[in-house]
């Protein structure tokens, strides 16, 4: 049976829509409706996220739900639309953009929003078919739950949805629907629009929206001399440059950083061609459009910072002065170093700054590098080490064990330097992860997937949720990746 919902709408329950981005008017998007899917089916579920909005888990395996978060049916309350925005794409500027597969459902009364990924073409698909497929929608359901599990600002993600329907991208794959959650999904590129068209009094009320809802604490008049538009550039700055730190800590790739790719909450989004780091490279590109390297590992920093930029060009017409608009990204330089060594002190089991620090984070990441020894493991096994006071499990990862053997001392002797009350352990365990969305393992719960076996996605999800407890019995999710992994490629297609 194909569960396509008559036109009565679809109430569901424990949400209640609110007026939220759609009070902007309609010089910001487009009123529409998703195209249905035949016959969808169920891939993956987080009963963590229904939770938080107030769903009921056992609706959520309903044929309403389903049929609501494939687009398959109105939704009393919602106010489906698509956004319009425009960015730039690897350094170039791209025009109009916009939510081409991207369909905002609606705004809650907890201020979340909610929004389908996939549910068919809007006026911004430029030519595309809006839709998603079941690789890419799977890989973005697990890595959004995984980066919030980590503690990484991110949008969510509900459930996903599949549908055999056939889809054109490289090759012929099926369609999905992926149900994403955030407190708002604006980014860089929806300023940048009306900057450079010259629509100010446009790019002046999606500031003063996203102020007053986000920012409040912009408007006290002791910030950038009452100049909330510059108070608001800072803000932003530095909540991204707080993110930026925490990707680099964690060893997370985002693989394709656009402008209209950022957030203006400085959160995690769309997730394309992202990857975790299996053996440490500085230099990573995990984007194999990226033939320039332009968003390789050890570049997010420094092009998080360029795309701040082009956000104070676009909101320079509202901050009015220039040399304010540079005063406003100045703390970026002192906030991500700042958070970056807070939290690779936390994986050393440090938690006040001393002297030499630095120099004891860039010997361990030095030596990582020089024998792509595997990032997570290494923090991990590091992690069992401060426990058990064997250093045998971390001695085994490097080739050259003199690097390693001169380096493990100063890093007892800097802890011996820490307050008696710091559990260096206990630190380290909540700072290093066991579980990360690894591509080999994604491409394996993809793989069950496509033989419509979900079982993996679901062990996959219970893992990277809560990815540093100890999860026994699972160890094999906890190991080096397989030598195939490195064959393994994504394009900002997936």
């Amino acid at each position: 049976m194909t569960l396509i919902a008559e036109e009565a709408e679809i109430l569901i329950p424990g949400l209640r829509w609110v007026p939220g981005f759609s009070t902007l008017g309609p010089a910001f998007y487009t009123e529409l409706r998703p195209r249905p899917l035949p016959d969808p089916y169920w891939v993956g579920r987080s009963d963590a996220m229904a939770r938080s909005l107030g769903i009921d888990a056992d609706w959520l395996r309903s044929d309403d739900a389903l049929a609501a978060f494939t687009g398959n049916g109105p939704i009393a309350g919602a106010q489906p639309l698509a956004s319009v925005y425009s960015g730039h794409q690897f350094g170039v500027w791209a025009g109009q953009l916009g939510d081409g597969r991207a369909m905002l459902i609606g705004q809650t009364d907890t201020g979340l929003e909610l929004q389908w990924k996939g549910a068919g073409p809007t006026p911004y698909s430029r030519m595309a078919d809006g839709r998603a497929v079941l690789r890419s929608s799977i890989r973005e359901f697990l890595c959004s739950e995984a980066m919030h599990g980590l503690g990484i600002p991110t949008t969510r993600a509900l459930c996903v949805t599949g549908s055999d329907a056939p889809v054109r991208r490289e090759e012929i794959e099926t369609a999905a629907v992926v149900t994403r959650v955030a407190p708002s999904f604006i980014r860089f590129g929806h300023f940048e629009h009306f900057a450079a068209a010259g629509r100010d009094d446009e790019l002046r009320r999606l500031a003063d929206f996203v102020i007053d809802r986000h920012y409040p604490e912009c408007r006290d008049a002791g910030r950038h001399g009452g100049n909330a538009y510059a108070a608001f550039l800072e803000a932003v700055s530095e909540r991204t440059a707080a993110l930026m730190a925490q990707w680099q800590a964690v060893g997370f790739c985002h693989g394709v950083m656009n402008t209209d790719n950022m957030s203006i909450l400085g959160l995690t989004i769309d997730y394309g061609p992202f990857q975790f780091l299996d053996g440490f490279d500085p230099g990573h590109i995990c984007n194999h459009s990226d033939s320039a390297g332009r968003y390789a590992y050890n570049q997010q920093p420094n092009v998080a910072y360029w795309n701040l930029h082009c956000l104070a060009q676009a909101l320079l017409p509202l901050i009015g002065d220039p040399e304010l608009a540079i005063a406003a990204l100045a703390s970026y330089k002192e906030v991500f170093p700042r958070h970056f060594e807070t939290r690779m002190r936390a994986k050393l089991g440090l938690l006040e700054p001393a002297e030499g620090d630095r120099a004891l984070i860039e010997g361990a990441l030095r030596l990582m590098a020089q024998e792509r020894t595997d990032y997570t493991i290494f923090w991990r096994r590091l992690t069992d080490m401060a426990t058990s006071g064997d250093p045998t499990p971390v001695r085994e990862l490097f080739i050259d064990r003199a690097g390693i053997d001169g380096w493990l001392p100063a890093l007892a002797e800097r802890r011996a330097r820490e307050p008696s009350a710091v559990d260096a352990a206990a630190l380290m365990r909540r700072s290093n992860p066991k579980f990360v969305l690894r591509n080999h393992l994604g491409q394996q719960a993809i793989e069950a997937a496509q033989q419509k076996d979900f079982g993996p996605v679901a062990t996959l999800l219970a893992l990277v949720q809560t990815p540093f407890e100890e999860h026994a019995g699972h160890e094999a999710f906890a190991g080096f990746p397989p030598d195939w992994a490195s064959s393994i490629e994504i394009s900002c297609s997936s």
